[in-house]
C-alpha cells in the first residue's frame, strides 16, 4: 500500500514538474517569397529556412519559457549570403565559394495559447548592411541571424 502511494506521488510530481505540450511551430512562405523560390533560389530553400527557423524559435522559446501553444511565422523574404545550389546552377558565373551579398530576413508572426487565443504578433526584419560582416558566411548566415533576433524578441515581448 505504501509502496503504491509513494510510487502515485512520484509520478503526480514528475508530471507536475515535466513542461507543458511541446510547442507547435508552423512556417509558411508569403507569396512573393514563393514566387522568389520558384524564379531563383530553389524550392529546396523553402524546407532549409523553414527547418531553420523552427528549431530556434523551439529552443529560444523553451530557454525563456514562453507559455504559447503554437506560433504561425511567415517568412515575408530572405536573402542569401551566398548563391544557393539552384542559382549556381541556372547562372555559371556564380562561384559559391566566392561570391558573396547581403543576406538577412523579413518575418512576421503569431502566438497562440493553448485554448487557440491570440497572445501576441511580431513583425521583424533585418538585413546586413556591410559586405565586411559577410566573409566567413554560409548561404543563409544572415537570414539566420535573423532568425535568432527575431524568435529573442518575440519571446520577450511574450514573457
Amino acid at each position: 500500500m505504501r509502496i503504491a502511494a509513494l510510487a502515485t506521488s512520484a509520478f503526480a510530481a514528475a508530471l507536475m514538474a515535466s513542461p507543458a505540450l511541446a510547442l507547435t511551430v508552423e512556417t509558411k512562405m508569403s507569396t512573393a517569397f514563393q514566387e522568389k523560390l520558384d524564379d531563383d533560389i530553389g524550392v529546396r530553400e523553402a524546407r532549409v529556412l523553414s527547418d531553420a527557423l523552427t528549431r530556434k524559435i523551439t529552443n529560444v522559446f523553451a530557454e525563456k519559457g514562453v507559455q504559447a501553444e503554437k506560433i504561425v511565422v511567415t517568412i515575408e523574404d530572405a536573402r542569401p549570403n551566398r548563391p544557393t545550389m539552384e542559382q549556381v546552377s541556372q547562372k555559371p558565373g556564380l562561384d559559391s565559394m566566392h561570391s558573396i551579398s547581403l543576406g538577412g530576413a523579413k518575418l512576421s508572426g503569431i502566438a497562440y495559447d493553448a485554448a487557440g487565443n491570440e497572445i501576441g504578433r511580431f513583425d521583424y526584419r533585418w538585413y546586413e548592411t556591410d559586405l565586411h560582416n559577410v566573409v566567413a558566411a554560409t548561404t543563409w548566415s544572415d537570414a539566420r541571424s535573423t532568425f535568432d533576433k527575431f524568435a529573442r524578441r518575440f519571446a520577450d515581448k511574450l514573457t
